[in-house]
């Protein structure tokens, strides 16, 4: 008997200018957790932040090493929202990212699928922010 398919998307790699910056950002600003931070030689981390309390993907900020990667950085989907943050408290997790310093480039709208406001990253990257209903 075959095992049923059941695949993760694991983790996403986010290209950074710098590593302590963006994980300041993602730990103080939005909240994440810092799973790993592991030297990997010649100035290379393993440095992976993961929204609280989710088994779901996890980032790895993964550091720009030529010019055409630091290009990408904050513009890895050519403008649009990139990432998609779940919450079960819009209100709760927006009052919080704002009074953090994080800067919201709309108001909270209600959609028909949930409560959504975009967001940039330290970089310029968009995200929504939503709460399903």
């Amino acid at each position: 008997m075959s095992k049923p398919i059941r695949q993760d998307i694991a983790t996403i790699a986010l290209v950074v200018a710098d590593y302590d910056d963006a994980i300041e950002f993602y730990t103080q600003k939005l909240s994440f957790t810092l799973i790993e931070d592991t030297a990997m030689g010649d100035g290379k981390r393993w440095v992976l932040v993961k929204p609280q309390n989710t088994t779901g993907t996890h980032l790895l900020l993964a550091k720009a090493k030529n010019d055409e990667q630091l290009a990408a950085v904050g513009n890895q989907a050519g403008g649009r929202v990139m990432l998609f943050l779940n919450t079960n408290d819009f209100w709760r997790d927006y009052e919080q990212m704002k009074a953090n310093g994080v800067n919201f480039l709309e108001q909270p709208r209600k959609e028909n699928y949930a409560t959504v406001a975009v967001f940039e990253d330290l970089y310029g990257n968009k995200w929504d922010l939503l709460e399903r209903f």
